[in-house]
Formats: C-alpha cells, sequence, structure tokens
C-alpha cells in the first residue's frame, strides 16, 4: 500500500528526469497524470512560448496508458512514462521531418535510432520542437513556424537551432529533450535557457534517422533540468549502431570517473575580451570560477594563439552549407513553398565556393583533432563560458560570435557538458562550458554534477507557470 501523498500537477512539471523516476516507483505519480500535467501545460503555454511545432495529444496519451499498464505488469523500461521532446530534425515514424523547412514534409517511414531507443526504454514521446531553418542558425527566429521566445523574457531568442527543446525543457513542457548540436546548437540554447546539456564524443550516440547538417561535426544532444539527468539519458541512448556510418564502437568503455580531489588540471583560456565575450559574462565567469575555488585543482592558462576561434566556426559553417546543398535539394527547388531569402543565400554561398576551398575547411577537423590531443596531454578540462553573450532580443541583431566556444567540440569530436553558472546584471542565464578528450563524457559529468552543486545557478523550473 502506498503511504506517501500523490506528487501536485505543479510539481510534477517542476522535478528532474530521477525525481519522476522515483515518484513513478514509489507511486507517488502515474504516467496518465504526468502526460496530462504536460498537455495541460503546453496548451496552455506554448502558444505564448511556440516551443513545440506538432503535438498530438492521442499518441501520448496512449502511450502514457501503456506505460501504466506496463508498471502494473511489473516488466519496465528504464524511462518508462517519462515525457520527452524530439527537435524536428529526427524522424519519428509516421510523422512528417520538417527540419524547420516549409512545407507538409513526408511522415517518415522508421523511427530514428534515437526515437527507438526511446520508445524502447518505455518514454512518452511529446512531440517535435521548433528549431532554425535547416539547423542552420542559433537564434531559433524560424520564418516559416515562427520564433520560440526565451521562457525568461518574452520577446528574446531562446538560442538555437535546439531553441524550442530547450524552451520547452525550461519552461516545464518537457522534463527532457533530444537535440542535435554541429557547432553548439545545444549548448547555446542551454546556455541562454539556464538549462543542462550535453553534446557527447563524436559517434556516441548514432545519429541515424536525423536529417544531418554535416555528419562529421553532427552529435544527438540532451537537454535536461539536472546533470544526473543527462547521465541516465546517455546510458539509455548510447551505444553502437551498425547502420551509423560514424557510429563509435568502443575498444573500451567510457571512461570512468576516477579523478582525484585537488589533483584535477583545469584550463583557462588566456584571453577572453580578445574572443568577444561580453565583459557581463566575463564577470559572472570570473565569480563561478572563484567560487568553485579548490574544485578547479591545478588551475593553468592553456595557449590557443595558434587556434582561431572566429576562423574555424566559419569553417564548420562552411561543411554545413555545402553538405545541405545536397541534403534540402528536393526543399531548395520548391517554389511554391520557398525556403527563407537567408537560408538560400547561405547555401548559395556555399555553392559559389570550390572544391579545394571544400578541402581547406575539411582540414580544420584534423587541426581541431590534433590541437585536442595536445590540449588534453597538459589538462583534463577546459572551462570556458558556453556562449560570449547572453539571450538577445529576437528583433535585434545576431552576433556572429555565438557559436565561437562551442564549436571546437565539434571540430575536435570531443565531449562538452553546458551548467548554469549565474545570471547576467539584466536577469537573464548565462552557462558554463565544460570539455575534455574523447570518451570522457561520464568524467565531464560527474565533474559538472560536482559544479553544479557548488554554484548553485540552475533556475526554479518550470521558468514559466
Amino acid at each position: 500500500m502506498n503511504l506517501l501523498p500523490p506528487i501536485a500537477e505543479f510539481d510534477l512539471r517542476r522535478a528532474t528526469l530521477c525525481q519522476l523516476l522515483h515518484g513513478l516507483a514509489a507511486g507517488q505519480a502515474s504516467p496518465v497524470a504526468l502526460a496530462e500535467a504536460y498537455l495541460d501545460a503546453i496548451e496552455r503555454i506554448n502558444p505564448q512560448l511556440n516551443a513545440y511545432v506538432s503535438v498530438s495529444p492521442s499518441m501520448m496519451r496512449e502511450q502514457a496508458r501503456m506505460s501504466e499498464q506496463r508498471r502494473r505488469d511489473g516488466v519496465i523500461g528504464r524511462l518508462d512514462g517519462v515525457p520527452i521532446a524530439v527537435k524536428d530534425n529526427f524522424d519519428i515514424a509516421g510523422w512528417p521531418t520538417c527540419a524547420g523547412l516549409p512545407g507538409p514534409g513526408k511522415p517518415a517511414e522508421h523511427d530514428s535510432h534515437v526515437v527507438g531507443r526511446l520508445r524502447a526504454s518505455g518514454a512518452v514521446l511529446i512531440g517535435k520542437t521548433n528549431m532554425d531553418e535547416g539547423a542552420l542558425g542559433a537564434v531559433t527566429d524560424n520564418p516559416h513556424f515562427g520564433p520560440t521566445h526565451n521562457p525568461h523574457r518574452h520577446g528574446y531568442t531562446a538560442g538555437g537551432s535546439s531553441g524550442g527543446s530547450a524552451a520547452a525543457v525550461a519552461a516545464g513542457l518537457a522534463v527532457a529533450a533530444i537535440g542535435s548540436d554541429s557547432l553548439g546548437s545545444i549548448r547555446i540554447p542551454a546556455s541562454y535557457c539556464g538549462v543542462f546539456a550535453l553534446k557527447p564524443t563524436q559517434g556516441e550516440i548514432s545519429a541515424r534517422g536525423m536529417a544531418p547538417a554535416a555528419r562529421a561535426l553532427d552529435s544527438v544532444g540532451l537537454m535536461a533540468r539536472s546533470v544526473d539527468d543527462l547521465t541516465v539519458l546517455l546510458q539509455v541512448l548510447a551505444g553502437y549502431d551498425a547502420e551509423d556510418p560514424r557510429s563509435r564502437r568502443r575498444r573500451v568503455a567510457l571512461s570512468p570517473p576516477d579523478w582525484e580531489p585537488g589533483k584535477l588540471r583545469c584550463g583557462v583560456l588566456a584571453d577572453l575580451p580578445g574572443l568577444d565575450v561580453q565583459p557581463d559574462v566575463i564577470e559572472v565567469f570570473e565569480a563561478a570560477l572563484a567560487k568553485l575555488g579548490g574544485e578547479l585543482g591545478q588551475r593553468r592558462t592553456v595557449d590557443f594563439a595558434d587556434w582561431h576561434f572566429d576562423r574555424a566556426r566559419r569553417a564548420g559553417l562552411l561543411l554545413m552549407e555545402a553538405e545541405m546543398l545536397g541534403t534540402f535539394a528536393t526543399q531548395l527547388a520548391n517554389t511554391e513553398q520557398p525556403v527563407s531569402p537567408r537560408f538560400r543565400a547561405m547555401l548559395d554561398y556555399a555553392a559559389r565556393k570550390t572544391a579545394a576551398d571544400y578541402a581547406v575547411a575539411d582540414r580544420v577537423l584534423d587541426a581541431a583533432t590534433l590541437k585536442m590531443r595536445r590540449l588534453f596531454a597538459q589538462i583534463d578540462v577546459l572551462v570556458t563560458p558556453t556562449t560570449p553573450q547572453g539571450a538577445f532580443p529576437l528583433d535585434g541583431p545576431v552576433p556572429d560570435s555565438q557559436a565561437d566556444l562551442t564549436s571546437f567540440a565539434n571540430l575536435a569530436g570531443c565531449p562538452a557538458v553546458s551548467i548554469p553558472m549565474g545570471t547576467l546584471p539584466n536577469g537573464l542565464p548565462i552557462g558554463l562550458q565544460l570539455l575534455g578528450a574523447r570518451g570522457s563524457d561520464l568524467r565531464l559529468l560527474e565533474l559538472a554534477a560536482v559544479w553544479s552543486a557548488t554554484l548553485d545557478a540552475a533556475p526554479e523550473y518550470p521558468v514559466l507557470a
């Protein structure tokens, strides 16, 4: 007999994934009640936030009923009954995958690998989240589906290209969300919206069934309300997929969390102002490092004089634009439902480049890999602000440098975590980024959990009631 009181509807939306799993196991919540709480919140809040582009209440309720039956039968999956959102560049069987582009889209024949894993774990799929057109942007001001607003301030960007996913998690419209990250598309919106995010080691989670931006850069990304939630999601979704040519077959397991206190070698960049990091961000960053104190271990300034963040980011952008010419050829040829002038202009830029230009950009990946190897021979973790600036008005200028600090992890194929590190003077959140060597995902997550507890900078979820 369950003697614990049921969890109130609002508290269901406030809870982390791990807390919900506990509440479901203890009988304080049911999958059906959880689904109804989220559907009610989406109906009330999504019209002003625009985090979702499509939701199927009937599908969600059916999944919740099936989860409830499994819980009665006693055979459940790792995420049974947990509501999770999916970015609109992942295939869900029977749903169109629009990837932020115009037109009805062709319904997917099969689930993407990630969606299949979520279904197998018992997760309840909520719907598709808004994104930048073709995942080519960091604002989520979509000309076809409308802008996603930052839950902390209407009229401000949620970041991108996974802005809908970040906004949904922060606003209590999903306990966690799946997105993609090619130059920072998970971590940038996580920083702006005040949530936690992981870009895993390249190939650690299969990208099969995800509309590619640039396959050499793409990673499946995770967003949630705590580091522990990211760890659970990684364990459910990671693993080798023989049908994904870039899937990572591990010779050994992910490096275990074994850093010794006081012996951590923590690297910081020498010249943040020279990297266009805004003074208010630097102030919050330095305050966070001061609060972490001895938890940083041996703090070292690392030499990045040989790495041009803006040039590297532009090289990655060219790789994306060039590959999208093929990925979205059908949409580009559709004159009845045309892509935006901005999107076409960016891809036209790549079309004017030569094969030699592409080869030069591609060599940046090799340079990043070598830089990463040398860097993590000297340090264990590189810590930076996640973004050079906080969220900005949707109707204002868009900074070119948004992805400068995040793009290195994609170019080098290494993991990166973003956690909330504090609040800017204007009241908006800003993130702290941790980068590690390939395969150090679990070690990074452990360190992120320790630092997050010390900083205690996460907002109180849900940001919107």
